[in-house]
């Protein structure tokens, strides 16, 4: 149960480390700020959301343009922001990021 994510910087083939993410979650008129956090070593946010997250829509916001930055390389998305549906909250919603400074994706990992 919870929600968690971590990013690969896929030019790099190595974790993405010191990249703020803050975890969103829509409430019927907007999103509003749930949790931030910055990758660890191993690219992850641990503890965004423990236990059973309320369903419904969230959105997690990635500030990569900083990350980039910092190794001295250009960006062309300065942030990137995945929304997506909790519908059970008693399933683990694991949210990865696959980032390189001219692309991502993603996907529901577990």
């Amino acid at each position: 149960m919870g929600i968690s994510t971590h990013i690969l910087d896929t030019s790099r083939g190595k974790p993405a480390q010191g990249v703020a993410v803050a975890l969103l979650k829509h409430d019927g008129e907007g999103l509003r700020l749930m949790k931030e956090g910055v990758t660890d070593a191993d690219g992850r946010v641990k503890g965004l959301v423990e236990g059973e997250p309320p369903t419904g829509m969230y959105a997690l916001r990635f500030a990569v343009h900083a990350y980039f930055a910092s190794l001295g390389q250009e960006t062309f998305y300065p942030e990137v922001e995945v929304r997506f549906m909790v519908r059970s909250g008693t399933e683990h919603y694991h949210v990865p990021l696959l980032l390189n400074p001219f692309g991502y994706s993603t996907y529901r990992g577990s």
